[in-house]
């Protein structure tokens, strides 16, 4: 079975701050960009639904207004959802081709390959962690995760410095092309996101 990461650019205080905001008016531009995507999504999870999980709809307005939450984590991932077309809606969707679909343990292998270029500051694998705002549920999926404007610069560091060090010593890392693609993406990501202060990255996967 295959996965999807879905990565926005977004002020990342900001977004998080939307949960729990009380924002009708950003709660009905969210049901009018995606009322088509909620009843199809309340289709595909009519099950759910049938035996207690909230509708996507019911989902958002708690999102948007902290609450209330059921208390059935079965029913935690219309939450993490919800937050994602929020994200969707107050962002800008990211080149995501290196990474949908995505099978394995790919997220783990770029990260590698990050680190082989002198990147720790930031994980594609911590997309998968559910880093949802308080007071959202965790869910496993979708995964949620962030890269903060800090984390971002100080990873743009850590790879100027590996760069300069491998032109210097002449050797180079040994990576797979599919990886050194998918590398080159995040640091598109985060070029982006350096360009705008207080903007980061927020990924889900599912």
């Amino acid at each position: 079975m295959s996965s999807s990461l879905s990565v926005y650019l977004l002020d990342v205080a900001a977004t998080r701050a939307l949960v729990g905001s009380r924002d009708d008016q950003l709660l009905e531009a969210i049901r009018t960009n995606f009322g088509d995507d909620l009843v199809r999504d309340d289709d595909y999870h009519h099950h759910a639904i049938e035996l207690g999980a909230p509708t996507a709809d019911e989902a958002l307005r708690a999102v948007v207004h902290g609450g209330p939450f059921s208390d059935n984590r079965d029913h935690a991932f219309q939450y993490g959802y919800a937050y994602e077309r929020l994200c969707s809606l107050t962002g800008t969707f990211l080149p995501n081709d290196c990474f949908t679909p995505h099978r394995g343990d790919w997220l783990s292998v770029v990260d590698r390959g990050l680190k082989a270029l002198g990147i720790t500051a930031v994980s594609v694998e911590a997309f998968s962690y559910g880093d949802f705002p308080a007071p959202l549920p965790y869910t496993h999926t979708p995964g949620c995760g962030e890269w903060t404007p800090d984390h971002i610069a100080e990873a743009l560091r850590q790879f100027e410095a590996a760069k300069r060090a491998a032109e210097e010593s002449g050797e180079a890392p040994s990576l797979e092309p599919e990886v050194v693609e998918a590398a080159m993406q995040c640091l598109s990501w985060m070029r982006h996101a350096e360009t705008r202060k207080g903007f980061g990255v927020i990924g889900f996967r599912s």
